[in-house]
């Protein structure tokens, strides 16, 4: 059995292919859809390589450290999305700008840890203690502080937990003439509400204890 086909009656006129023109909607679509992926990684590479120059603390600042060009840095960082977050070179340094919270050395500037002097709602107060406080003790670390109020005579009264998790401004250790250490001076910040007490505790020469609480999440 053999098979036949059909020629078409023009079998013999080669055929012809159409220049493309311009106004072939198919065409003017591909090109939009070509400039369009063009910008979008032109956007991604430019946002990628984009940095701000945004300031970083020198060394550890304490809370209420005043904010100057001196105690800072400038460093180049891409934030991306955060970039509202921190204080750039371009917003400036506020007027009298303090530090709001304990600031370590490296930590670029958060635009919620700067304030003015009068926002402050912690004021730091110095406290004696007998025992130093742990070795590696740092501005910036937490404390209790515990106060057995003075009874009758020589006698204390029992201790009582005054402050919890409170930060430490400052901290030093006093040695002896024998060069023992023998005390420390520590500030820790107080709020208001609790600043009366302490300093009752203290004009009353009650007996201080602090002890560092290794459990806060400051």
């Amino acid at each position: 059995m053999s098979l036949t086909f059909d020629s078409p009656a023009n079998a013999d006129t080669p055929l012809r292919l159409r220049k493309p023109s311009w106004k072939d909607p198919r065409l003017l679509v591909g090109l939009l859809l070509v400039c369009v992926s063009i910008a979008g990684v032109i956007v991604i590479v430019e946002n990628a390589d984009r940095t701000v120059g945004v300031y970083a603390a020198r060394k550890d600042l304490p809370v209420g450290q005043e904010l100057t060009e001196d105690s800072l840095r400038v460093v180049p960082v891409h934030l991306g999305e955060v970039e509202g977050s921190y204080v750039t070179v371009s917003d400036g340094l506020p007027h009298d700008a303090v530090a709001q919270r304990m600031l370590s050395a490296g930590e670029l500037l958060p635009a919620s840890g700067i304030g003015s002097a009068d926002a402050l709602d912690r004021k730091p107060v110095g406290l004696t203690i007998e025992e130093p406080l742990p070795i590696g003790t740092a501005i910036g670390d937490r404390v209790d502080v515990w106060i057995s109020p003075r009874g009758e005579g020589n006698e204390f009264l029992e201790p009582e937990l005054l402050l919890e998790s409170a930060e430490i401004y400052d901290y030093s250790e006093q040695d002896s003439a024998l060069g023992a250490t023998q005390s420390a001076r520590v500030f820790v910040l107080v709020g208001e509400e609790s600043l009366p007490a302490l300093l009752d505790a203290l004009s009353n020469e009650a007996k201080i204890a602090v002890l560092v609480n290794a459990g806060s999440t400051k």
